[in-house]
């Protein structure tokens, strides 16, 4: 980013505190030395971890074990221009301690599919960064050309 470039950087603490106000998000990860992307609600420990909860029998699961994957939560407003995007990047691994999973099981995020085995992933927040888009600015001021409604592209 660039200073004046119509993005804000978040801090760690603006970034969590945002990632609590939305259920669903991303991960990132490799499958089959590929980049894949799944959508996925989640929820935050109390330590700031990542936690998801999905079958035990996924591709997912046995991809992620002890892998750096990427997290991306968001909110965005079209019509505005306007939004953010927070990035958690660290270790997943499958939630193996029975206490924490006691816990995840009446605290964590509830399946929206669920299966007869389930597991919970946790992901150690290692990097943590985010950015908000304040509508129509740009590094001049405000955006005429997206105030005028032309603000597609192609126009002028």
């Amino acid at each position: 980013m660039y200073a004046n470039d119509g993005f804000r950087e978040l801090d760690r603490q603006e970034c969590m505190a945002l990632l609590v106000k939305t259920p669903v998000g991303r991960i990132v990860y490799t499958r089959q030395a590929l980049p894949a992307v799944l959508p996925v609600n989640f929820c935050l420990a109390p330590d700031g971890a990542v936690l998801l909860r999905t079958s035990a029998s996924s591709d997912l699961v046995s991809a992620i074990d002890g892998a750096v994957v990427a997290f991306e939560a968001d909110e965005v407003d079209a019509a505005t221009q306007s939004g953010w995007s927070v990035v958690v990047t660290g270790e997943a691994s499958p939630v193996t301690d029975p206490g924490e999973h006691a816990w995840l099981l009446h605290s964590g995020p509830r399946s929206w599919v669920p299966a007869p085995r389930e597991v919970f992933v946790r992901i150690d927040p290692e990097l943590v960064t985010g950015r908000e888009l304040i509508g129509g600015r740009t590094l001049y001021g405000l955006d005429s050309s997206w105030t005028a409604g032309a603000g597609r592209l192609g126009t002028a």
